[in-house]
């Protein structure tokens, strides 16, 4: 199952719970969060906010490449990334543009409901959380790719809409792929 990363509404899904959180926040709690958002639109609508390739690290799930722009910095990157978020600095970040125009309703709502519901939590209480999930293995130091299909299935989601929801995704991905050239 793919989907296609849009780096400029992850961003902005950033700066929302940063938002939310008061302006700032700790990097790994982000990641968390963000993560949490993703499962739960995926489950919920078939597809994340995001698009990014979900793996296992030894702190939980992360959405890879949100992970490589706040852990490598925006070095060599021309990035729409750092036009919303702040490189790190003492491990948090801090929300530079809030705007959500690359956002739905329901993916605004989704986030907030998810800071709502986790955003008190520390980064090692949110460690902690997302290791109880189905889809988390001990990568043993390195990183696991968590196919998405894991998810749906570990959530009571159907085979046939499985296979129906695998068939959209892949014509979505296919789609974006072609405008990009």
């Amino acid at each position: 199952m793919r989907f296609a990363f849009n780096e400029r509404k992850s961003a902005q899904a950033a700066a929302r719970l940063i938002h939310r959180h008061g302006g700032a926040m700790s990097y790994m709690a982000l990641i968390k969060l963000l993560y949490l958002a993703d499962r739960r639109c995926l489950v919920e609508a078939g597809a994340p906010i995001t698009g990014d390739l979900m793996v296992s690290m030894p702190y939980g799930p992360v959405l890879s490449r949100i992970y490589e722009r706040i852990t490598w910095g925006a070095e060599n990157q021309a990035s729409p990334w750092f036009d919303y978020i702040s490189e790190p600095e003492h491990y948090a970040v801090r929300a530079l543009i809030t705007d959500t125009d690359e956002l739905s309703r329901y993916e605004l709502r989704v986030l907030d409901e998810t800071h709502e519901t986790f955003g008190s939590m520390d980064r090692w209480a949110l460690v902690r959380y997302t290791h109880t999930l189905p889809e988390w293995r001990d990568p043993q130091g390195s990183s696991l790719a968590i196919d998405p299909v894991e998810i749906l299935r570990a959530e009571g989601i159907s085979a046939e809409e499985i296979r129906l929801r695998l068939g959209e995704s892949e014509a979505a991905f296919v789609i974006d792929q072609l405008a990009k050239r």
